[in-house]
């Protein structure tokens, strides 16, 4: 599966270089130009990691990190500025940023950022998903334990197959972030099939029956993109 990156950058030349390289390295990309407009890429493109430039319009990249964090805030950000002042790093940190280069910058080197962010960040994802094999899960009016596979709802206990049990784990552990429906069946399956497919229909149905006692809590369906799990 490609990694997707979110790239804000105003400057249309670098952008387009930018842009071009990356995909040619196999990176699946959207370049946004204005910085107001970029949250809005989160509805039906899910970063993997953010690629952001410091200068630009409508909102500097220093906001729309921390307006970013405050809604993915294990998103990995690196940012791209022209300023080479120590204080300006020291704020992009602060704010939330993973990395920080100063332009004119190395596509190289960027790639190679992008990809060891990565690596740190699926480590921390996976140790964070083992941690919670051990751990009680709050979900809305529910808890669920891992171990055990099963889920305390307020009426009662229900146990969970471990099918799905790594549904929901995979599910929650997306945070407010879609996850793509062949993310899931790549993750648990190992490959796409129609049989598993339709597995996963049936999945889904079954959890959404499960959390049918907490009206706050919505298994919604991205068509032709995945699922988001919703707790108010």
């Amino acid at each position: 599966m490609k990694t997707k990156i979110l790239y804000i950058e105003d400057e249309l030349n670098l952008g387009k270089i930018v842009c071009d390289t990356l995909r040619l390295q196999g990176f699946e990309v959207v370049w946004e130009t204005d910085g107001a407009l970029a949250l809005a890429h989160f509805n039906n493109f899910s970063p993997d990691l953010c690629v952001l430039d410091v200068m630009l319009p409508n909102i500097d990249g220093y906001v729309l990190c921390q307006q970013i964090k405050a809604q993915f805030p294990s998103l990995p950000i690196i940012f791209l500025t022209a300023k080479v002042d120590t204080v300006d790093l020291v704020k992009g940190f602060e704010c939330g940023g993973s990395d920080y280069m100063r332009k004119p910058f190395s596509i190289e080197e960027l790639i190679v950022r992008i990809n060891n962010l990565i690596l740190i960040h699926k480590g921390a994802q996976k140790s964070e998903l083992q941690q919670d094999q051990h751990e009680e899960l709050r979900i809305g009016k529910y808890k669920y334990l891992p171990k055990f596979y099963e889920l305390l709802a307020p009426s009662g206990t229900i146990k969970l197959s471990n099918r799905e049990g790594e549904v929901l784990q995979l599910m929650v552990s997306k945070g407010s972030q879609v996850i793509e429906r062949k993310e899931l069946l790549l993750s648990i399956w190992g490959d796409d099939s129609f049989f598993n497919s339709r597995n996963l229909d049936v999945y889904i149905k079954k959890l959404r029956n499960y959390f049918s006692e907490d009206s706050n809590i919505e298994i919604q369906t991205l068509r032709g993109k995945g699922y988001l799990f919703i707790v108010r």
